[in-house]
């Protein structure tokens, strides 16, 4: 598995956001084990205190708990808290910008919601 970093976010930051991700997309669920920092750092050749520092983040945040000896675990409840978080983040910091660009645009909620679903149908 490869990744390609981004030089204008720090990679503890970035490394987080995968980690968030993967829990929204249901690739890590609640009681899961996070993979250890040693096996992160490895993959990606970072250093572990990267690793630790972005899943310390995570703990912080309450969607992960440390288990000593055993590691850290995606804690119950991660999945609904993040999922109301990222929305009220995209509520408030991306969608008064795409709206503005949706208007000037000319593109009604019909246009794209038909476009979307063109984009989904089979070709076959």
């Amino acid at each position: 598995m490869s990744i390609t970093w981004n030089d204008s976010v720090p990679i503890y930051r970035q490394l987080r956001e995968r980690v968030v991700a993967m829990i929204l997309d249901g690739a890590l669920n609640e009681g899961d084990p996070l993979p250890s920092v040693r096996q992160v750092a490895g993959d990606f050749q970072i250093n572990p205190l990267t690793v630790s520092k972005a899943y310390q983040e995570l703990v912080d945040e309450q969607l992960v708990e440390k288990r000593r000896g055993l590691g850290m675990f995606v804690i119950d409840g991660a999945r609904d808290a993040l999922l109301k978080s990222e929305r009220e983040r995209f509520l408030r910091e991306e969608w008064p910008a795409l709206f503005a660009r949706l208007q000037r645009m000319g593109l009604d909620l019909k246009t794209l919601m038909r476009e979307a679903q063109g984009s989904t149908e089979d070709p076959s």
